[in-house]
């Protein structure tokens, strides 16, 4: 009864503005294809007792069941139950065009994940940026997909803003302005040559779409679900009322000076285009113009940034900095979230079992991937935006790489000094332990990028 009323709820609340009753259309009329088209692969798709069936098939790519119409603000929902063996999504905002990969479907993805891995209602970027909305920044909407039976997903796609909710419980809420309209697409995913996992299915039914005034109809936020955005150096409605404040203003060098200055450094550092840019010099550490660090302190805090590394670069995000310990050469003190292409540069061979890779708490704790056991660390790769997080609250720290945790730990204890001890900053009384410190963008003689610096304060 109570998982009944839950899935009711947001029913009960849905917005119908002015009295004016939402108008559906169906995407699916029950008895065939019509409407739709198949694209990149060839798993088969077919009517059956009133669903869509889609059929895994041996040697095929992903396979599409796109709509031939396009759109671009909607409301949209269905019924799917999936085999537990298979992995699959729904498309909004997707195109296939021949200048993109010889027509390989792009776009976001609603996903449809019956593994230990619950990231469905999750949403992915097919063939593109990856994931932008991994479950792991939502426990909650981890328990909302039911295997082995129909699930009921709400999908709203308004603006910038995209939203889903499974069974009535919300699982992402995204923001992002790449795409703004395509079609609506159902992915039969790819099994290689996987035998055992030929012919299974996926099915789909009710669907139908809300193209009237969508906004008059959106179901009400949970107000546990954090919101996710890639606008560049912008924050949304939401992240200002949730206390959030941009920490570089993507145009000038205000609120950063020199890490052993008293200003910003005259050159090296290149602010264009909405990017904050370290110049590479002779890769070595702080030998060129040197560390930036924030005019601020901060103690408890949430921050977020995108960086790009090139190839065989090395630099990282300093926090709990003191800018006073280390008047010599070589960084400034603090702790540092690792950003290095652990493929090229000899750094990720150095430390104690892998503790100097992207997303590790350098030289001290190894990065793994603590939101998903097993799976390895979410990099997007050399020359890719990547997603860095940084949250230290009462005590705990973590660092997420691309929304999936890869480190967390107690500064103030035991363990956390006992790390310290053995590492290149046991002569650093109090390591990590200060109250408040400046945050840093490290200058490490290579080229890398940063932008969409923000951050709130606890």
């Amino acid at each position: 009864m109570i998982r009944l009323l839950a899935s009711l709820f947001p029913l009960l609340l849905v917005h119908h503005g002015n009295g004016q009753a939402p108008v559906w259309a169906d995407l699916f009329n029950g008895k065939d294809l019509r409407n739709w088209e198949i694209l990149n692969g060839t798993a088969e798709y077919k009517v059956a007792d009133g669903s869509i069936a889609g059929i895994s098939k041996r040697g095929t790519p992903n396979t599409f069941l796109a709509t031939k119409q396009r759109y671009a603000d909607f409301i949209l929902e269905f019924e799917v139950m999936v085999d537990p063996a298979l992995n699959s999504g729904v498309q909004i905002r997707s195109n296939s065009i021949p200048s993109y990969q010889d027509g390989r479907v792009h776009g976001y993805q609603v996903e449809i994940d019956p593994s230990p891995r619950a990231f469905s209602g999750g949403i992915y970027d097919e063939a593109r940026r990856g994931w932008l909305y991994p479950l792991a920044r939502n426990p909650k909407g981890q328990a909302a997909f039911r295997n082995g039976q129909w699930n009921s997903y709400h999908v709203e796609a308004i603006g910038n803003s995209l939203k889903t909710w499974i069974n009535g419980i919300q699982c992402a809420s995204l923001v992002d302005d790449l795409t703004a309209d395509g079609f609506i697409a159902l992915q039969v995913h790819s099994i290689g040559d996987n035998n055992s996992l030929a012919g299974k299915e996926i099915r789909w039914r009710k669907l139908r779409i809300l193209t009237q005034n969508p906004a008059l109809h959106t179901w009400p936020d949970d107000p546990d679900v954090q919101q996710i955005s890639y606008l560049q150096n912008q924050l949304t409605d939401w992240e200002k009322r949730h206390g959030w404040r941009m920490l570089w203003d993507g145009k000038t060098n205000k609120g950063w000076r020199g890490a052993k200055l008293d200003s910003f450094p005259e050159k090296g550092w290149d602010i264009k285009d909405g990017v904050l840019t370290i110049l590479a010099t002779d890769g070595g550490e702080a030998t060129g113009p040197g560390d930036i660090i924030t005019a601020d302190q901060f103690s408890d805090f949430e921050l977020e940034l995108e960086f790009m590394i090139t190839e065989g670069a090395n630099s990282g995000i300093k926090y709990f900095v003191d800018p006073e310990l280390n008047k010599n050469a070589g960084s400034a003190i603090g702790c540092e979230f690792q950003i290095l292409d652990d493929e090229k540069h000899p750094d990720a061979k150095l430390g104690v079992d892998g503790n100097r890779t992207v997303g590790s708490l350098y030289d001290l704790i190894a990065a793994d991937n603590l939101s998903v056991p097993g799976r390895g660390k979410q990099f997007k790769g050399v020359g890719q935006w990547n997603s860095a997080r940084i949250v230290s609250r009462n005590g705990i720290v973590e660092h997420w790489l691309n929304n999936e945790k890869t480190v967390e730990y107690d500064r103030h204890s035991q363990l956390f000094r006992a790390v310290v001890a053995y590492s290149k900053y046991k002569d650093w009384k109090g390591f990590g332990q200060w109250p408040q410190g400046h945050i840093l963008l490290q200058d490490h003689g290579n080229t890398v990028h940063f932008r969409s610096i923000k951050i709130r304060e606890f």
